[in-house]
């Protein structure tokens, strides 16, 4: 057994479902003090976060990561204990194989490896772990940039080890991500009979052309990374549950995928001009959990994109695709970010799982990544 396949392992079996860390960051940094890392526990809540360093000079890499994982779902569905890590026909089971314990096993192998190899090595190397990845992401990683942007800590590059490989594995580097802001709207009228509609006014009916208008609107075309802005509608709730009653409301749930090619605050200026145009009574709370980012083909994804071509000979798209991520965060102090990891097909659910024979090779190209940058 590797030593990054029987990390992957220790960290699998341990039951860290969010926002618990539950003693796998102990072990990270059992690993990385020997290495000269410095190690900082930042505790937020109920969150625990690592930030571990090793070097003064520039530039600066860090690897970025969770050790909290989803809830398991029912047990009974599993083929195997979740929290047991199992192997079966080339395959590891287990929650947080694929999301993403294998991939921080291969990233503290393969920079033990790259130190042990390269003991003069130029530059700092750095390790940022949350355990607020797959909950609110108010405590974790936020917190952490946050605080490096206090000390005015400089991070050059960033490699977050999510599951991106999509098809197979090293298929797909992602070099951004969309922003996510949702919106909770309240078209207000007035509750009557439904027998005396000219004693009431209807939100649903009032509603109907503002709603065609924003699922028709075209927000942008997006740009070579990303695809078009979408807007969704989630949820619509009206009535009392009798069918006599015209509403006194309308909650209208919608949630906007965005690019950089356009802003939270344009967007939802663009959306009260349209609410407004129909004079409509009205109450909306916007929410933004996340900024859109982008790192275009640069260094970094140059010397990710060489790492894996080198070790397993395919050529990785670069992809915006999907939801977001922590990288929303590092990107805010880091102008070089992107993610690469397993294949996603099985993460949040049962019976999440890795193909052992990818686990190496992952180790592999996260360790000749360094040596792209640094050597």
């Amino acid at each position: 057994m590797s030593k990054t396949l029987k990390l992957s392992e220790q960290l699998i079996a341990i039951e860290s479902v969010t926002p618990l860390d539950s003693g796998c960051q102990q072990i990270i940094k059992d690993i990385l003090l020997p290495l000269g890392f410095a190690c900082e526990s930042i505790q937020s809540g109920e969150v625990t976060n690592l930030w571990a360093k090793k070097g003064s000079t520039q530039p600066l890499i860090v690897f970025a990561g969770h050790t909290d994982v989803v809830p398991t779902g029912p047990l009974e569905k599993w083929t195997t204990d979740p929290f047991v890590p199992t192997i079966q026909d080339g395959i590891l089971y287990g929650r947080g194989a694929a999301d993403m314990k294998c991939s921080i096993a291969a990233m503290l192998v393969a920079v033990e490896e790259f130190i042990q190899q390269h003991p003069d090595h130029p530059g700092s190397i750095g390790f940022l772990i949350t355990s607020d990845e797959e909950g609110p992401a108010i405590h974790g990683t936020a917190v952490v940039c946050k605080l490096l942007k206090q000390r005015g800590e400089q991070i050059d590059f960033c490699v977050v080890g999510e599951p991106t490989s999509s098809q197979q594995f090293g298929d797909t580097i992602k070099n951004g991500r969309r922003g996510s802001m949702s919106g909770k709207l309240v078209i207000h009228g007035v509750q009557g009979h439904i027998a005396y509609p000219q004693l009431a006014k209807n939100p649903i009916h009032s509603s109907a052309a503002v709603i065609t208008e924003l699922a028709q609107e075209v927000w942008d075309m997006g740009n070579e990374y990303y695809l078009p802005t979408s807007f969704q509608i989630s949820n619509i709730h009206a009535g009392t549950g009798a069918t006599n009653v015209i509403p006194g409301h309308l909650n209208i749930d919608f949630n906007f995928r965005f690019s950089t090619v356009s802003t939270s605050e344009g967007l939802q200026q663009r959306v009260h001009a349209i609410l407004d145009k129909h004079n409509l009574k009205y109450d909306l709370d916007w929410t933004i959990s996340g900024q859109p980012f982008l790192t275009p083909q640069g260094l970094l994804s140059e010397a990710l994109s060489q790492a894996i071509f080198s070790e397993i000979g395919l050529r990785a798209e670069l992809s915006t695709s999907g939801g977001t991520s922590d990288g929303r965060f590092i990107a805010q102090i880091c102008p070089q970010v992107v993610e690469f990891g397993p294949i996603n097909a099985s993460i949040h659910k049962i019976n999440e799982h890795i193909a052992v024979s990818e686990i190496e090779p992952l180790k592999n190209i996260y360790r000749k990544t360094l040596e792209n940058i640094l050597c």
